[in-house]
């Protein structure tokens, strides 16, 4: 084998040079059996041959012998060691020629070697690129698209795998083919060619290497791609390729648009459907199916009109059907049915319908199963419904008297800080009322774990919705005994921190909430104001012309509120307040203007 092999290949330089046909047509059968045989082996004896620079002259069009010529260099591609051999050789630039070939042989040769040459090869790709292969091959498949003879389909499938192969994982020529149009050529391909799977199944990969890129997602809303790939979804049944399927469904469904349209092709039946078929299942790809199913339909909530046209006023079907997963005893349910109501409850119409309606008690029934070791996941997802439900005025009362901050306080000890978080964003939407201000701001434990996450700087979103909840508790509650509570479990300092937030709403809250500490409890909180340097702070803020004017507003307001100190009156006066306010009396803003002429007043009098 290996002496002919040898023979062949010197047979094969002389022939390549006398270009004599018949002589040719039997080396390159003999090498396209040698490598059939030891296609590894072969190609590495081509390679050192020195045979491969000989074939750029024998890819010339009119030769009966330029299929073999472009099937053996798509035989030694299949090595990845060839592939810049092929590069280095300069067979790019004759290969992209042969694609303007009218036989079809040598076109579909010539698709295997270029789309084997640019796999994984950035040499490959950047040498097609340049020699302007993609556009040829993307205007092939418009003109072919429609030609459903099992020759055709087998080229077509070819060229979509070398577009694949050739725009893989690069974004730059994955956009080169969007812009030239590729998307709308494979949505027709996958209508026209939907009974062959080997080419549904190449327009499946091309999708989902393409939907990744978000410039792909405008031109596949304008096509029917929802319509085919729920028209293909429907008459799967194996789970492979339903999960090829879903892998492109997923990064689509990120658009709004093409939500709305895989809601409106039928995909909401089919994933219910795929719900009750695999829900009581044990097998490993079934539970797959189900999970997959059911994440796709909560990500389809995601959209404003995909979410209200399945909401149907609270009575509709898929509503009614993903409300029914909450109670089930399969983990994956309980979360998609959580997340759901949270995507549902996006605005105030659905919120009070769903609260009505009794889906608060149905949440704490959930929460209630996950309190001791309980699935983070699903806790997270309760809470955060909870929380979006809370919002609309009209439910806070409601809420409350149906025991959610009962419910979300056994969380309390949870050491996850997503969980913290939403917890924390529950009780904050809660609290607007007086009186559950007061109930939860004299709750110690409450206030300490407050005061604990306050300091949790590896989660800002847990310190910063700590903060908002300590500072909200007083300002809802206006009460002397939440803010001993506060004061003795060491929450001032937080405040006056957070009145240095970069946010301008939380400062703003903080500073509200210390003008009440003030003026409601100003004896017991005196000492850890002065700790904590709120007078300092109030001065910089004033000076500070980057401030707001509510910014300012506030801290002159809290100024004049400090003066009932001895110690912190003293600071006061210390740091020449009176500059800083007098400046402030021609400040644009009328109510600052005002409250500066006040300040002064009350400086002046007390210096």
């Amino acid at each position: 084998m290996a002496d002919n092999l040898s023979d062949t290949l010197k047979k094969l330089k002389i022939t390549a040079v006398d270009r004599t046909e018949d002589s040719l047509e039997g080396c390159l059968d003999c090498l396209l059996q040698a490598l059939a045989q030891n296609n590894m082996e072969t190609s590495e004896k081509i390679q050192e041959s020195g045979i491969l620079q000989l074939f750029a002259g024998l890819l010339i069009p009119q030769s009966s012998c330029t299929a073999k010529v472009a099937n053996i260099i798509a035989e030694v591609a299949k090595n990845e060691f060839m592939r810049t051999p092929c590069v280095d050789a300069g067979l790019i630039s004759p290969l992209v020629q042969l694609l303007n070939s009218k036989d079809q042989e040598v076109l579909l040769q010539t698709g295997r070697a270029l789309g084997n040459i640019c796999y994984d090869s950035h040499e490959g790709r950047s040498a097609v690129d340049q020699a302007g292969g993609a556009q040829i091959v993307i205007d092939h498949l418009r003109s072919l698209c429609s030609i459903t003879d099992p020759a055709n389909e087998k080229l077509l499938t070819v060229f979509c795998g070398m577009l694949m192969n050739y725009s893989n994982e690069n974004d730059s020529l994955q956009a080169q083919l969007i812009n030239m149009g590729v998307i709308p050529t494979l949505v027709k391909l996958l209508g026209i060619h939907c009974q062959n799977a080997a080419l549904t199944e190449m327009c499946l990969v091309a999708f989902g290497n393409l939907a990744e890129l978000e410039s792909s997602k405008e031109q596949f809303a304008s096509t029917n791609i929802a319509e085919e790939l729920v028209k293909l979804f429907k008459k799967q049944i194996e789970h492979d390729k339903k999960e090829m399927i879903f892998e492109v469904l997923a990064p689509l469904a990120e658009n709004d648009a093409i939500k709305l349209q895989l809601v409106e092709a039928g995909l909401v039946e089919c994933l219910l459907e795929i719900v009750q078929q695999k829900v009581d299942s044990d097998k490993e790809d079934d539970i797959a199916e189900l999970k997959t199913a059911s994440d796709l339909m909560v990500l389809l909530l995601l959209g404003d009109e995909s979410m209200q046209k399945l909401f149907e006023g609270g009575k509709g079907n898929v509503f009614q059907r993903v409300l029914s997963w909450i109670p089930s005893n399969n983990h994956q349910l309980q979360l998609a049915g959580a997340l759901a109501i949270a995507n549902f409850a996006r605005n105030d119409g659905n919120c009070i319908h769903m609260v009505d309606n009794g889906i608060v008690e149905t949440l704490m029934d959930l929460l209630d199963r996950h309190v001791e070791d309980g699935n983070v996941t699903v806790q997270h997802a309760a809470l955060s419904a909870l929380r979006n439900l809370a919002i609309p005025v009209v439910n806070k009362a409601k809420m409350l008297s149906a025991g959610v901050t009962e419910a979300v306080l056994k969380f309390l000890k949870s050491e996850m800080p997503p969980v913290q978080f939403k917890l924390l964003g529950t009780l904050r939407m809660l609290i607007d009322a007086q009186e559950a201000a007061e109930q939860l701001g004299k709750n110690v434990k409450l206030v300490e774990r407050l005061v604990e996450w306050c300091e949790a700087k590896d989660h800002a979103g847990v310190m910063g919705e700590s903060n908002r909840l300590l500072s909200a508790l007083i300002r809802h509650s206006k009460s002397k005994d939440v803010i001993k509570t506060i004061v003795q479990s060491g929450g001032i300092k937080h405040l006056v921190t957070m009145a240095t937030s970069e946010h301008v709403i939380m400062q703003n809250e903080a500073l509200v909430a210390l003008a009440l500490i003030a003026a409601l409890e100003l004896g017991t909180a005196e000492k850890d104001l002065e700790s904590a340097k709120l007078v300092q702070i109030l001065h910089r803020l004033l000076a500070d012309e980057r401030s707001a004017p509510e910014i300012k507003y506030n801290s002159m307001v809290l100024i004049c509120a400090l003066m009932g100190s001895e110690c912190l009156h003293k600071e006061v006066q210390d740091l020449a307040f009176l500059d800083v306010v007098s400046k402030l009396r021609s400040h644009e803003n009328k109510s600052v203007a005002q409250q500066a002429s006040l300040t002064e007043q009350r400086l002046t009098v007390e210096s």
